[in-house]
């Protein structure tokens, strides 16, 4: 392997980390939203929210994402005219928001079920509890329930946050130059797929290090009953 050129590269492959990150952190917060929307809905929507979000889960976990990437950037492109007419051409001719879209439609379907995992494991001991305090409503959810239900949701909602950062570099399928999309730009320059994608391979990884020190932070922080006690002076 040359170091050269492996320095090289990742300078070139630094410059679309801007890209990576913004795909990542918009997908992932614009998904989270949705998310909670969906799991409310699966939890207290009734029969008929229920009905919606199973279908909604089932169509967007059940199916690649890629499929789902190029359906929404290279298949809604056969009704442009209507696109146009509705005024929201402008979104779906873009490959960014295309690609944006893709990754907050599926993460929103993994993560409202994490959100309903989280939600549902809250006892309902700890909200009688609350509510022999006087609480209830919004103040109920916003001081016990929520709170609650993050913690139990965090371990797995980490992950998705890992997979989503991974699952970025689909979208230099549909031309985004992100850092996967320049490196297949190098490789079909230079033909030195090894040692481009184990440039671009150590990126993500230093990327997904960083995510899971967060998060460890993030759960310690939101967890103090379940710290390590001090020791007792002597």
């Amino acid at each position: 392997m040359d170091i050269v050129f492996m320095r090289e590269t990742f300078l070139t492959l630094l410059t679309g980390l801007p890209l990576t990150i913004e795909l990542a952190v918009t997908s992932i917060l614009a998904g989270s939203a949705l998310a909670l929307v969906i799991a409310l809905f699966a939890v207290m929507g009734g029969t008929i929210g229920r009905a919606i979000t199973r279908a909604y889960v089932f169509v967007f976990r059940g199916s690649p994402l890629l499929v789902q990437m190029f359906l929404i950037y290279y298949g809604l492109g056969q009704f442009r005219h209507g696109l146009q007419d509705l005024g929201v051409w402008w979104f779906f001719r873009e490959p960014y928001w295309c690609a944006v879209l893709a990754l907050t439609l599926n993460t929103a379907a993994y993560c409202s079920e994490i959100f309903r995992g989280g939600l549902q494991a809250v006892s309902m001991q700890q909200v009688e509890a609350a509510r022999a305090c006087g609480m209830s409503g919004i103040l109920l959810f916003r001081r016990i329930i929520l709170p609650i239900a993050i913690r139990h949701a965090l371990p797995a909602y980490g992950n998705e946050i890992i997979l989503m950062v991974k699952a970025t570099a689909l979208a230099s399928v549909i031309t985004i130059m992100e850092v996967t999309g320049l490196a297949g730009k190098l490789i079909a320059d230079s033909f030195r797929a090894f040692e481009i994608f184990i440039v671009a391979g150590a990126i993500y990884l230093a990327i997904n290090f960083v995510v899971t020190r967060m998060l460890m932070v993030l759960e310690f922080w939101l967890s103090p009953h379940m710290r390590m006690p001090p020791n007792p002076t002597t």
